[in-house]
């Protein structure tokens, strides 16, 4: 994919775009700052940001005519050689867009196209990324041969442009087929990962959200995963799985995965490609969708990821909402009130609110939890360890015969293994 720029091609314009005729609901959450933000996470140097109102999309340009001389005039005046477009362009709109300015164009799935190819750090990752590029670039070829003969008919009259265009294709359609067939591989290996896990009765929770949300951070205070967090977009490309780094008062193993953020508008072409990233989120027991809470946009981009969450068919998986960055909120009346999910307000950088957090997913992947005090004679031994062990003994003492009296805390799920020992029937459910 030949869009590699030289560090002084940097230099572009941003555009903009809000049409008009769409209904209310998407003018009203029209947002250009992420798009900027976008750009910039690409290492791209914004010399202007336009911005383009219009009531209908042209077929040869997709912008308006005058707005195209806008954008002819300032290209030429300041020899600006990348336009970048909030759209989804075709390749025609792009190659008519390139010959007008003359100037490099970019829609909105080649500017995420280029940060993902930039950011993908796993094989599996990098396997994706190339996939969703060869599907965009196959489209677009016969710009690279605009100067060649392109003649149709038989044979003996075919021009040198469509031989090279044919060979490009042919090459281009063998590639897609040899990555497919990798990542079915991985896919399928990933598929016994996840059976492997579930015979051995671990929970996966799974961290979801818009992109930028904290959620590596806050993957970071479960696991001590070790990851970079940055605060910029698609920071995180690459799932991430690993154990948790505290006791939720069970014998089963919980692991955190951290996710690959959403954007609104997501192209199709990544959400197929990235197929086998995404289908971590149906086999996960346990959704945390990770909110940022000071974003004024907060409501808006929640109904997206829950757009996306819908398409993906996994709503129907216990989910818990974390307000992220409440360390940044200083009017608490801003709260929505949500009737859908459990909603907890965290802090990923101070660890406001981790602790009640930990008990919200624990009560949530194996019920309430009891508590009581219990008193354990020797030769119940073996259930004191098991519960040592799994963190449910939170405080122990020694009557006056010798017996270990200890205040146990454990889920309904591991209740069920002694249910049947009458020294835990004083057990009573808690408040997580």
């Amino acid at each position: 994919m030949d869009k590699t720029l030289a560090p002084e091609d940097l230099r572009s314009i941003i555009v903009s775009i809000d049409l008009l005729s769409s209904n209310q609901d998407n003018t009203e959450h029209f947002n250009s700052e992420e798009f900027l933000q976008l750009a910039s996470s690409s290492g791209l140097k914004v010399e202007h940001h336009i911005f383009s109102k219009q009531k209908f999309v042209s077929a040869n340009h997709f912008l308006t005519k005058g707005k195209t001389d806008e954008l002819k005039n300032l290209v030429e005046s300041e020899k600006i050689k990348l336009i970048v477009l909030d759209c989804e362009l075709s390749p025609s709109q792009e190659r008519n867009l390139e010959k007008l300015l003359c100037a490099r164009v970019l829609d909105r799935t080649g500017l995420i196209l280029d940060i993902f190819a930039a950011r993908a750090q796993s094989d599996i990752g990098k396997l994706q990324v190339e996939l969703a590029q060869l599907s965009f670039l196959s489209t677009r070829l016969v710009r690279g041969w605009s100067h060649l003969e392109r003649q149709k008919g038989g044979i003996g009259l075919r021009g040198p442009g469509e031989t090279q265009l044919e060979t490009d294709r042919r090459l281009i359609g063998n590639r897609i087929k040899q990555l497919k067939k990798r990542l079915n591989k991985q896919h399928n290996q990933k598929n016994l990962n996840r059976y492997s896990r579930k015979k051995n009765n671990n929970k996966l929770v799974a961290l979801v959200g818009y992109t930028n949300a904290g959620k590596t951070s806050l993957f970071n205070l479960l696991t001590e995963g070790g990851l970079e967090a940055e605060d910029k977009l698609f920071a995180t490309l690459d799932t991430t799985t690993r154990r948790a780094n505290f006791k939720l008062k069970t014998i089963d193993t919980v692991l955190f995965s951290d996710t690959v953020g959403f954007i609104s508008n997501l192209p199709t072409k990544l959400v197929e490609s990235f197929k086998a990233t995404l289908d971590d989120l149906a086999s996960a027991d346990l959704l945390i969708h990770v909110v940022d809470a000071s974003d004024s946009n907060r409501d808006y981009k929640i109904k997206e990821v829950d757009v996306i969450l819908k398409d993906l068919g996994v709503t129907s998986i216990p989910q818990i909402r974390a307000l992220n960055k409440v360390d940044l909120i200083e009017n608490e009346d801003i709260w929505p009130a949500n009737n859908l999910y459990p909603e907890h307000k965290i802090s990923s950088e101070t660890g406001e609110g981790l602790e009640e957090l930990k008990d919200l997913i624990s009560e949530r992947l194996f019920g309430n939890i009891l508590s009581g005090w219990v008193e354990f004679s020797p030769f119940q031994a073996p259930v004191r360890s098991k519960l040592f062990d799994s963190g449910c003994i939170l405080e122990e003492k020694i009557d006056a015969n010798g017996k270990h009296q200890s205040l146990v805390s454990i889920s309904q799920t591991m209740f069920k293994e002694f249910e049947d020992l009458e020294i835990f029937n004083n057990l009573r459910p808690v408040s997580p």
